[in-house]
């Protein structure tokens, strides 16, 4: 297959240490940067009747990779998985994007191949074709970008509740454990029990007590649906204040939407390295914008502090902590300034 650009893209590793090139061949087979291009070259032509003018880079994911492309077509991505497991998913995930997309949300809708496919399978892995969006990643500095956010976050909540086929995607195994079915109190208790003593601190001890109240409450009016799982700067596309593309769904499973929320807004600012908290304004500001589309019940207004602290615990690390994520806990549990973003 011939391309008109000689030069091999560039391959990079997205966020591990591990050389690009040893893991393009290890995880793909490809004997360099050309080989690889020519194959998705031939892919394209094949599959989606597209002619490749050259591949600018190429990015890797544990068994992922995608790729900056431009075609007759104009600019595209195209991303592949070589985890097996994973294929089903990919496939559900990419009729849902689709459904979202008809429903004007804002996604990296996929492009359907010459054979009305969303996602292919072909050589071994599962590949998708999206445009490109119009985009830079979300600044978490920046309060009209975060409180859209929000709001985008909400009514993505508000149409995944209405998704028809949610159990068929969420029965489909993912990259990440699934999230426990067990109730939200037991999830956090077994989690804090299991936390080494190392890691154990005031801010534990207050989530337990906190938890301790919301027993009573109980979690069986919290709405259990699909939800992101993954909602965060790395994933957010914006243009000025307006929120492009919400990307990468493959995620996506049940729980509760004050969760998924908690975890959105504790970890808005981190992208591929160098994971950070955010400030306490900007968490503000972020869970502000999603209330002014989906207001929370009374029972999530109650759980919602608990899970941002407990999604924070989770990021504490053993010794160093130059990120600040014990301050930003303490400053959750106690309120008093802790090191912050």
């Amino acid at each position: 297959m011939n391309i008109s650009r000689t030069q091999p893209p560039a391959v990079a590793m997205l966020w591990e240490t591990h050389e690009p090139r040893d893991a393009l061949l290890s995880r793909f087979g490809f004997d360099g940067a050309d080989a690889a291009a020519r194959w998705l070259a031939g892919v394209l032509a094949a599959e989606w009747g597209v002619t490749m003018r050259s591949c600018e880079r190429v990015v890797i994911s544990a068994g992922n990779a995608l790729a900056w492309i431009t075609t007759d077509a104009g600019p595209l991505i195209a991303k592949w998985s070589a985890v097996s497991k994973l294929h089903p998913r990919l496939t559900e995930v990419a009729a849902l994007t689709a459904w979202l997309d008809d429903r004007g949300l804002p996604v990296s809708a996929p492009i359907a191949s010459s054979r009305g496919v969303l996602q292919v399978e072909v050589d071994g892995v599962s590949m998708g074709l999206q445009t490109v969006v119009d985009g830079v990643h979300l600044d978490v500095d920046d309060r009209d970008q975060v409180h859209e956010a929000g709001v985008v976050l909400a009514r993505l909540h508000l149409a995944l509740a209405d998704y028809p086929d949610g159990d068929r995607v969420a029965a489909q195994p993912k990259q990440r454990p699934a999230t426990s079915a067990e109730p939200l109190v037991q999830r956090i208790v077994r989690w804090l029990d299991s936390m080494p003593l190392e890691r154990r601190s005031r801010a534990a001890e207050s989530l337990r007590e906190s938890l301790a109240a919301l027993g009573s409450k109980g979690t069986a009016s919290l709405a259990v649906q699909l939800v992101h799982n993954d909602f965060r700067s790395a994933n957010v596309l914006c243009n000025g204040g307006r929120i492009t593309a919400v990307l990468d769904f493959e995620e996506v499973g049940l729980d509760h939407p004050v969760a998924d929320l908690a975890g959105a807004a504790v970890l808005l600012g981190t992208r591929f390295r160098g994971w950070g908290p955010v400030s306490a304004r900007t968490r503000e500001v972020f869970v502000s914008g999603y209330r002014s589309v989906r207001a929370l019940s009374e029972p999530e207004e109650a759980w919602l502090s608990a899970l941002m602290l407990w999604r924070t615990l989770g990021h504490v690390p053993v010794g160093d902590d130059p990120a600040g994520w014990a301050g930003s806990a303490d400053e959750q549990a106690f309120g008093h300034e802790g090191s912050r973003r």
